[in-house]
């Protein structure tokens, strides 16, 4: 059954706020991974991880806890460098402003018009 023309600018309006936000979600601040970080973090978990597995095959003697404690740590520390951002990365900051609480254009989307309709409504009480 076909949508009415209505119906399809609902759902294209729909769309378009849709991807407006998927775009925010992905742009989201204080997420500059370095591509360099990555690599050598990555590096050090697989170290660290070799150095865990030889730790437990050598026996659970002194050595074979030092090595295992040490592989360990060299895991932990390769995660921690894969996920720090960038230096000197700074944030986007989010918009704080609020739409204007004028009438909506015909232009405006359908969110804007039902945040505008909504603030229209809380003022009212």
């Amino acid at each position: 059954m076909p949508l009415s023309e209505q119906e399809q600018r609902l759902l294209d309006e729909m769309e378009r706020h849709l991807m407006r936000n998927d775009a925010d979600v992905v742009t989201a601040p204080g997420h500059a991974l370095s591509y360099r970080n990555i690599v050598y973090g990555t590096i050090l978990v697989l170290v660290g991880l070799g150095g865990l597995i030889f730790g437990v095959t050598v026996g659970m003697n002194t050595l074979g806890v030092i090595l295992g404690v040490v592989g360990f740590a060299v895991m932990l520390g390769g995660v921690i460098l894969a996920v720090t951002p960038m230096r000197g990365a700074s944030p986007a900051r989010p918009s704080t402003s609020r739409p204007q609480a004028a009438a909506p254009s015909r232009g405006a989307s359908f969110m804007d018009r039902m945040n505008d309709r909504w603030d229209r409504r809380q003022d009212g009480n």
